[in-house]
Parts: structure tokens; sequence; C-alpha cells
């Protein structure tokens, strides 16, 4: 009796371990092809801005078809939460994708009501639907605050001043909400470190803006200058940034 309840743990402990390594590969897909989404909305200017929209979106499509429909799949029977840690990355990544297409569409933010009823219908109806937790969502929304940062700053490389000060006051706007808050959050700890570097891409923005309405036409020095003229103010960019301005860093030079 003892051994077969021995060997039945075990087999069980072998089966979660399985799913668990399914989870994080479908996970990580989900993450490579939602930055693909993202790339693809960074493309974003006033001159084709309905045909790079309308292809983010259906790239993101075919993430949510694709990719989340097979973490759903893994997911069913499963309690969601013992896996969480496996597909959080993935989920964060998706809807900073979702909400990052969404505002760049409409200017406005895609709840997590809105992004939970879209992943509906790919659910079993006779089974518990997979639901992304608030955590997830607020961890994504994080995210997008850089995401919004990039853009914002390339649109103003690109003479899109108003588009950049509208960015600016939505970005500024989530980043209020959440420091009323993330403290009253339990699991806050991922959260809390984020605060500090969406506090960065705020102030990247404002001093970025306000630096045009001074400077006027000499907006354009190198970006993440120490020199105090520049516009990020002694702000200096990440590795990740540099690589992601430098095209515009060289058309501005």
């Amino acid at each position: 009796m003892r051994e077969r309840k021995i060997k039945g743990a075990s087999q069980s402990n072998g089966e979660m371990n399985e799913k668990r390594e399914r989870v994080v590969k479908a996970s990580r897909d989900i993450t490579i092809n939602s930055k693909k989404v993202i790339f693809q909305v960074h493309r974003i200017s006033k001159h084709n801005r309905e045909e790079v929209l309308e292809k983010a979106e259906k790239d993101l499509k075919a993430v949510t078809d694709q990719y989340i429909s097979r973490l759903v799949k893994e997911l069913h029977g499963t309690d969601f939460w013992k896996l969480r840690r496996a597909y959080s990355p993935g989920v964060q990544e998706y809807i900073e994708a979702a909400t990052f297409c969404s505002f760049c569409k409409s200017g406005n933010l895609l709840t997590l009501d809105e992004i939970n009823a879209t992943l509906l219908s790919l659910s079993d109806p006779s089974l518990e639907p997979l639901q992304i937790n608030v955590l997830d969502y607020l961890l994504g929304l994080a995210d997008l605050t850089g995401e919004l940062m990039r853009l914002a700053i390339g649109r103003i490389s690109e003479g899109e001043l108003e588009f950049a000060e509208k960015i600016c006051r939505f970005v500024r706007d989530i980043y209020r909400e959440l420091t009323l808050l993330v403290p009253h959050m339990d699991d806050s700890y991922d959260m809390k470190t984020k605060m500090d570097t969406m506090l960065q891409s705020v102030m990247k923005i404002e001093n970025a803006c306000f630096s045009v309405h001074v400077r006027g036409s000499e907006y354009i020095p190198l970006l993440g200058s120490s020199d105090p003229s520049s516009f990020l103010l002694g702000f200096p960019l990440s590795k990740e940034e540099k690589i992601f301005f430098q095209p515009e860093i060289d058309q501005g030079t």
C-alpha cells in the first residue's frame, strides 16, 4: 500500500514537471512572438499608421490563436496558480503587446476584462477558462510604459510632438495610478522593482517634450548624452535603448 502511494505520488510529480516544461516552452513562444508585434508597432509614423497597425493587429491575433491557445490547452485541468511562475513572463509580454497596439490605434488603455474576454473562445466551455490575473496585467502594463517612452522619443525625432505629448500624459497617468495601488499589493516585489524604471521613462518623455518647446529645432542631440544640454538631461539610456535608437541617432547626425 505504502509503495503504491509513493509510486503514485512520484508519477504525479513527474507528470506535473513535464507539464511545467511544456508551459515554459509555450510561454517562451508567446514572449518571442509578442515582441515581434511590439517591433511592428514601433514602425509607425504619420505616413503609414493604418498599414502598420493593421499588420500588428493581425500578428497579435496570430499570437492569440496559435500560442496563447496552446498555453490554454496545456493548463486545462490544472490549478492555474500552481504554474503561474512558468507562464507569467509570456503573459506579461502578451499584455504589453496588446495594450501597446491598442493605445496606438485608439489612444485608450486596453483593460484586463477586455483582454480576458478575447481568451474565452479559446477554452473548452465545460472547463474553467484561463483568465489573466491582475498582477500579471499590472506587470505587463508597467513594461508598456518603457515601450511608450521609446515610441515618444522616436516620434519627437520625426517632428510629431503632439503625439509624443499625448503619450506623455498617458504614461504619467499610468504611473500616478500605480503609485497609489502598489503599496497595497501583497505580492508586489516585482511591481515595486519596475516602478523605478517606470519613473525614469516618465521623466525621459517629459524632459524630451519640454526641451522641444524650449529649444525648438535644436532638440535632437545625441540621445543619452551626459551633456547638461541634452534633452534627456543626463538620464543615460540603457544598452537596449541605445541599440533601439541608433538608427535615429545616425539620421540626426
